[in-house]
């Protein structure tokens, strides 16, 4: 049986994940539409994407194509390593 990856998954909570990954700014290098470049929102973002079913499929497949595990991994070491130098402690 085929499942839908994206099953169980609201849209605000993919365009969230997808600007905590990439920032606005490389969303919006990645997928090349207006709200994601000129003055962005969640908000904003979610109107468009809702009313779009082009846009909206874009923004579902970089989600489905994004390894997130490979991402959260890394991004969790980085942040240990800055929080280790900010605070001048080891754990």
């Amino acid at each position: 049986m085929n499942q839908d990856p994206l099953h169980g998954i609201t849209l605000k909570e993919i365009l969230s994940k997808l600007v905590e990954e990439y920032g606005w700014q490389e969303l919006g290098q990645r997928i090349t539409i207006k709200c994601f470049t000129n003055d962005p929102s969640i908000s904003s973002s979610l109107k468009f994407l809702r009313k779009t079913p082009w846009a909206r499929a874009k923004v579902e497949a970089l989600y489905i194509k994004t390894d997130w595990t490979k991402r959260s991994n890394t991004k969790n070491k980085n942040n240990n390593i800055w929080s280790v130098e900010r605070s001048g402690h080891e754990s």
